[in-house]
This record gives structure tokens, C-alpha cells and sequence, in this order.
């Protein structure tokens, strides 16, 4: 009799609609319940991944590191959205942004407490962890 392979699907508690509940990064989630946001680098070539990767596109080694995400990034663009993919309906509108953290470039969703007329190009922002009404995690940009 062969026993049965346990599954980890802890990344299934990412987001507001989890579409992936198995990765080769589900550490990610884990960190995120320790209010951290991280992203990984590759111990070979130095690229650093956010979202984070298990697998280096550049070098193709698999030898990466963990690294947080702290301090300010600048917001470089952001778009306010009216109409949302499957599952987000019930959250419009939000907005949507990049920010440059210098060595690498974080997108996601800015936080629903600035307001859009506060909102400005270049300005500085932190990535925080956000706990949804659910119980799922996510992360957003805030105000510094």
C-alpha cells in the first residue's frame, strides 16, 4: 500500500482570488503571515524576482535566496480601473501601479485609504501586507 503524498497549497491564501494553490514558492505566504513582504534573487547571476521565482530565467540555475522588500519605491505609473477580471468585480474601483524599487520593479495595487487626487507620479511609497476581510493575504502600496 502506498501512502498518500501530502499536497502544499499554501498559496492558495494569496490574494483576492487564488488561481495557483501550488508553487515552487509557496514560502512567499508564510513570510506574508509574518507581515513580510519578500521577493528572491539568484545566488548566480544576482537578478532579483518580484513576484518571486524559484527558477532564474537569465542563468536557468535554481539556486535563489530570499530577500525582503523594504524601504520606498517611486511610483512610476498607475491606472485607476473601472472594469476588473473575474473575481474582483466586488472591489471596483481600485487602482493598479508599478513601482521602482531601483534593482527591480514591483506591480500591484495601491491602497484603498489614498485617495485617487492624492495620488501623484514619483512619489514615494512601501509595499505593506494586507489581511483581506476572508482571510486571504495580499500586499499593497502605501504611503510612506
Amino acid at each position: 500500500m502506498s501512502e498518500k503524498k501530502e499536497i502544499d497549497d499554501r498559496f492558495k491564501k494569496f490574494g483576492t482570488v487564488s488561481f495557483a494553490s501550488v508553487t515552487k514558492v509557496n514560502d512567499f505566504i508564510d513570510f506574508l503571515e509574518k507581515d513580510k513582504v519578500m521577493g528572491t534573487r539568484c545566488k548566480d547571476c544576482g537578478v532579483a524576482f518580484f513576484p518571486p521565482r524559484a527558477d532564474c530565467y537569465q542563468c536557468f540555475s535554481s539556486d535563489i535566496e530570499w530577500f525582503e522588500i523594504s524601504g520606498k519605491g517611486k511610483l512610476l505609473t498607475y491606472s485607476k480601473l473601472k472594469y476588473a477580471p473575474v473575481g474582483f468585480e466586488n472591489d471596483l474601483p481600485y487602482c493598479i501601479a508599478l513601482l521602482d524599487y531601483g534593482d527591480y520593479k514591483i506591480f500591484g495595487r495601491i491602497a484603498s485609504n489614498i485617495p485617487e487626487d492624492k495620488i501623484e507620479l514619483g512619489m514615494e511609497m512601501k509595499v505593506v501586507v494586507n489581511k483581506l476581510p476572508n482571510g486571504q493575504l495580499n500586499f499593497v502600496f502605501d504611503k510612506v
